[in-house]
This record gives structure tokens, C-alpha cells and sequence, in this order.
């Protein structure tokens, strides 16, 4: 069987079966989580995550979801992170594309950036709600507004910001889209989203998050996906399903950012790589990051 599909984010349509196995978080996400819902009983706590894990994966059957990366925070685990903290000491927005149930803004909120300056975004509107149900929450941690990224009215590609703008600061609490945002952004957390598209997707998308990050030196956009060593399309069999997906290596990446999005010497990219499990994937793992110099 062959399908060209995306294995880690997009629907995979019959999808994959659940497997409890894949459920191992580490000790200090056990502990985050308890803190964030109050469930004490590790036991207790495995079934109610579980239980919305089932409701999420009927809501899109993403391998994410599968192989439970919703609990695993991306953005704590960048090179970046206490750099991004004090972007939030200083004020800085942080936008992060792709939420999925929250679980980074939630532990960015939790390390100490002001939850007022955080938007989540992603596709999934139901994610927001499976989100506060994962997390046993009333209400969003910070503001989430739901939208396609390749939907012009919702985020278009523009030239990325000269200068900081000169208009009113919008209220992010009522914003309907990022478009609004041009040039405005402090940090941008992106994790495991962009291999899920071609080629010609990932430049789209790099270029509209390009023009969200403001122009003030230390402004970032980072994440992590999925990476090969050499640019081109990977094939993997999963569960006897042939699949495929494009990859960018670490050089074509840092060339995307460094010379196409932004003017060669405007920002500087760092990069670091890992060998994940993903939903019992194995994956080589791109964390990397773009500042504004």
C-alpha cells in the first residue's frame, strides 16, 4: 500500500491503531502534568490523558497524537530557551504555530512568560477545548485563536519588518488574524509542523512567519521537525504502509532563513539535531532557531 502522506502531523486516513505502549512520559513531565491537573494518582493520571487522547485522535488522527507528543513540551527544550524567557521579561509577543492541546504555551506560561503576551494557533479548533479538558482547565491559559496558515486572510506572505511599526499596538486578545501582527512578534515557536508540507509549503510558510517577527535584534523564530541528511523526499514504511514526505538537510534549511526569507546577514540561525521516537517512528530531529541580528 502506498500513500503520499505526511507521517507525524497530517491525518493518515484509515488511521494508524492507538497503542498504549507508546504512553512514557518522562518524570519531569509526570510531574508537570500533575501540577497542571491536580491529579496526584500516576495511574489515575495515565487514563484521564489517555481518555483525551482518544477523543483528539478521533477529532484528527495525527501521529503526534498517537505517540502521545502532546505531553512532551518542544520549546523548554531549545537551545534558545532561557533567551526566550527574557524576551518575555522584556515583553516581547510569543506566537506558537501548530499548539496543538497547549502543552508549550502552558509550560512557557509556567517558567515565567506573561501568559497576557502569548497567542496559540492552530487548524484545529477543537484542540482548544481538548486542551483545557487535558489540562483540567476552565478557560485558555492565554489567547487562542484558531486558522489556516496558508489562508491569506489568515496569515499572508509578506517582506520581513525594516523597522518597528508606528501604529497602535492591536488588543491580541480580540485579534482574528495574524496578518495583524506583521512585524510585531518577539518569538515565534513552530515545532513539528513543516515537515508536514512540500517544499514550495515550507518556503510559503517560512516567509509569512518571516514577516510576523519584528526587526528588534534578539526577535526569534525556532522549533523542531523532522530533518535528513541530504534535501529530498524520504520514504519510510510504517505498519505496511509505504509513506512519503520532504525534508530539508541543515544546510538547505539554513539557507532558506539566511539568504531566501531573510537578506543573507540579517539572522543568525543555529541549529542542533536528535534521533527521536516518534509514535514508533524513528525520526532525525532539527531544533533549531533564527534571530534577528
Amino acid at each position: 500500500m502506498c500513500r503520499d502522506i505526511q507521517p507525524l502531523v497530517k491525518p493518515v486516513n484509515p488511521a494508524f491503531p492507538l497503542d498504549e505502549s507508546l504512553y512514557c512520559p518522562e518524570p519531569e513531565e509526570i510531574a508537570f502534568f500533575k501540577r497542571q491537573t491536580n491529579i496526584q494518582d500516576e495511574v489515575a493520571l495515565k487514563t484521564h490523558i489517555i481518555d483525551v487522547q482518544k477523543e483528539a485522535y478521533k477529532v484528527a488522527p495525527y501521529a503526534c497524537i498517537r505517540g502521545f507528543e502532546f505531553m512532551h513540551p518542544n520549546i523548554s527544550k531549545l537551545h534558545i530557551y532561557d533567551r526566550i524567557l527574557k524576551r518575555g521579561s522584556e515583553g516581547a509577543i510569543l506566537l506558537d504555530i501548530g499548539s496543538c492541546l497547549g502543552i508549550d504555551v502552558r509550560k512557557a506560561i509556567d517558567d515565567g512568560f506573561p501568559a497576557n503576551n502569548i497567542i496559540a494557533s492552530d487548524i484545529e479548533e477543537a484542540f482548544s477545548e481538548l486542551g483545557r479538558k487535558l489540562f483540567k482547565s476552565s478557560s485558555e491559559p492565554c489567547y487562542f485563536i484558531s486558522g489556516d496558515v496558508f489562508d491569506p486572510a489568515f496569515l499572508s506572505v509578506t517582506w520581513p519588518a525594516s523597522s518597528v511599526p508606528e501604529d497602535v499596538m492591536p488588543d491580541i486578545q480580540t485579534l482574528r488574524s495574524l496578518n495583524n501582527l506583521r512585524g510585531r512578534v518577539g518569538v515565534i515557536h513552530i515545532s513539528k509542523v513543516f515537515q508536514s508540507f512540500d517544499e514550495e509549503k515550507q518556503l510559503e510558510l517560512a516567509r509569512a512567519l518571516g514577516g510576523l517577527l519584528s526587526c528588534e535584534p534578539g526577535s526569534v523564530i525556532c522549533g523542531n521537525h523532522a530533518i535528513a541528511l541530504e534535501k529530498g523526499i524520504v520514504h519510510l514504511t510504517v505498519l505496511g504502509v509505504d509513506i512519503t514526505y520532504f525534508c530539508h538537510s541543515v544546510e538547505s534549511w539554513t539557507t532558506l532563513w539566511d539568504g531566501v526569507v531573510f537578506e543573507q546577514g540579517q539572522v543568525m540561525v543555529e541549529t542542533r539535531t536528535s534521533t527521536v521516537d516518534v509514535g514508533g517512528i524513528g525520526f532525525c530531529l532539527l531544533h533549531w532557531s533564527v534571530t534577528r541580528l
